[in-house]
């Protein structure tokens, strides 16, 4: 881990930036399709615990942060990686507590205005500041093609959550909303940074140090909730929990970490759409939920989108040096770009 003070973004060299060539991040991208869909399971799963048992949602991803560090934990112990420079402690607690107040208020927004208005502000908006952060901090920009991609993908996944029924819009779950996605903006702005700089370290370390953090400051707020479960078959509970922490928790935050490093900040927001599209399948095809023609419309516009932006993506210029090159003049081949 590195003690050196991480750059500021107007100070950055340019020559601290990896080089990221097609391939890679072809690869970077992959890693962020698997990581969504595999975020659309931790719910179905989560449905399934709630059935099961009375364990409350803090307890839930209590457990489920806890799990996963453990799981990460033994990796890295039998892994032979030498060192590599990362960021500072200082730096991975503030993403760890920016991962904490995603999850916690995604959840306590869930609670207060319903699934699919928490759901739909949360992402809705994560696109949105991603954006607006990204061009602020790393001089990156939405030429029209990518304005394009993220209405559409914002208008794909309004209408899902429409076409399901929609919802009780209560004020105070709308702000935990904003709040959550508020977090997830800045630990994708964080990482992509840190990425860009070449200081992004080992993703399982920040991962781990996310996962520490969360489990840490959920802690107190988990017992006073109830941290065991005191009905419910125990076997089928430690059996949810295991897969919680480790597919859609310590997997698929280890492949979310290392190709979010590689990826633009926006098109990281589109891509984790798939995360909703993932969990409607699994809610038809598992759970034996019907889809409206409303809800098959949004998700053939998200995947469109997702689609238009993983494309324009893959086909950027090899070169990456900072933000001026991240801003080439080809909304046609780069359409997350000026």
């Amino acid at each position: 881990m590195s003690n050196t003070p991480s750059p500021s973004p107007a100070a950055a060299p340019s020559a601290a930036a990896p080089h990221v060539g097609p391939s890679s991040v072809g690869r970077s991208l992959g890693q962020l399709a698997v990581a969504g869909a595999a975020w659309g399971t931790a719910g179905a799963a989560a449905s399934l615990l709630f059935l099961a048992s009375d364990l409350g949602p803090l307890a839930l991803t209590f457990w489920r942060c806890a799990g996963g560090l453990a799981l990460l934990l033994g990796v890295l112990a039998v892994r032979r990686r030498p060192a590599v420079p990362g960021p500072r402690v200082r730096d991975l607690l503030v993403t760890g507590v920016l991962f904490t107040v995603f999850q916690a208020a995604y959840f306590a927004a869930v609670q207060d205005t319903g699934l699919a208005v928490g759901t739909v502000v949360t992402l809705g908006a994560g696109p949105v500041l991603i954006a607006l952060g990204a061009r602020l901090w790393m001089g990156e920009r939405l030429g029209g093609g990518g304005t394009a991609a993220v209405a559409g993908a914002l208008g794909g996944l309004v209408v899902l959550v429409l076409g399901s029924g929609g919802g009780t819009v209560r004020p105070l779950g709308v702000v935990y909303a904003l709040l959550s996605a508020t977090g997830y903006a800045g630990m994708t702005l964080r990482t992509r940074w840190f990425g860009r700089t070449g200081n992004g370290g080992d993703p399982l370390v920040t991962t781990g140090w996310s996962f520490a953090v969360a489990a840490v400051g959920l802690l107190p707020f988990a017992l006073a909730e109830g941290l065991l479960p005191t009905v419910g078959d125990p076997a089928r509970v430690v059996l949810l929990l295991a897969y919680t922490a480790s597919v859609p928790t310590a997997l698929a935050y280890a492949l979310y970490f290392t190709g979010a490093a590689r990826v633009r900040a926006a098109t990281v927001s589109v891509i984790m759409l798939i995360e909703p599209v993932s969990a409607a399948a699994i809610a038809v095809f598992g759970l034996g939920e019907r889809l409206t023609a409303a809800t098959v419309a949004g998700t053939v516009l998200l995947l469109a989108a997702v689609a238009g932006l993983a494309i324009g993506e893959a086909r950027r210029p090899a070169a990456s040096s900072g933000p001026a090159t991240d801003s080439v003049t080809d909304p046609v081949s780069d359409p997350v770009s000026a």
